[in-house]
């Protein structure tokens, strides 16, 4: 089993920034993509950002320029610095991984980001 354990959200104005962190543990053999979703009041659940294990990113289109994903595979971390917050940034952010062999998935337990205009 693995555990994620999300931190960094809180409440910022529009146009401050907040660096969001996801410590992955327990049975890990080797982890494949790490990612973050959000999800919004009454809204589905959306992929923000992804970054496989060779570093390869992808970006929502409405986060391009302004959020960047990372991660340290030493220490399984995903992390999402995000910039220029605006007040459509607001959800509940989850990380969510892939490990191998068998690529299981994994859901963080969320943490909430809050943009005031």
């Amino acid at each position: 089993q693995v555990q994620l354990v999300e931190s960094g959200g809180g409440l910022v104005q529009a146009g401050g920034s907040l660096r969001l962190s996801c410590a992955a543990s327990g049975s890990i053999f080797s982890i494949n993509a790490m990612a973050w979703y959000r999800q919004a009041p009454g809204k589905e659940r959306e992929l923000v950002a992804q970054i496989t294990s060779g570093g390869s990113t992808n970006y929502a289109d409405s986060v391009k320029g302004r959020f960047t994903i990372s991660r340290n595979n030493a220490k399984n971390w995903v992390y999402l610095q995000m910039n220029s917050l605006k007040p459509e940034d607001t959800a509940v952010y989850y990380c969510y991984v892939v490990t191998l062999p068998y690529r299981a998935n994994y859901w963080g337990q969320g943490t909430q980001v809050t943009v005031s205009s």
